[in-house]
């Protein structure tokens, strides 16, 4: 898996940019695009840039792998949902 994205300090950014999203992620940062302004993301626009939260990509990516209607809501264990 790739290393999150840090700043300067060597902090991991909790706020990433619509790039870092796309590396995160493995996809093109156009389908980030598409999905943020068609709302299949969780992203939110401040003044002409995109960003994410990344403990909310994380939430949301949990629920695409592991939603009721993938076959794998088996594999969420304990947790609520």
């Amino acid at each position: 898996m790739s290393e999150p994205p840090r700043d300067a300090s060597g902090l991991e950014h909790e706020i990433l940019t619509l790039e870092e999203v796309a590396h995160y992620l493995r996809l093109k940062p156009q389908t980030i695009y598409k999905w943020a302004q068609e709302k299949r993301i969780p992203a939110v626009k401040l003044g002409k840039e995109w960003r994410f939260r990344r403990s909310v990509i994380d939430r949301w990516l949990d629920d695409q792998l592991l939603g009721e209607n993938t076959g794998f809501g088996h594999l969420r264990g304990g947790r609520e949902g």
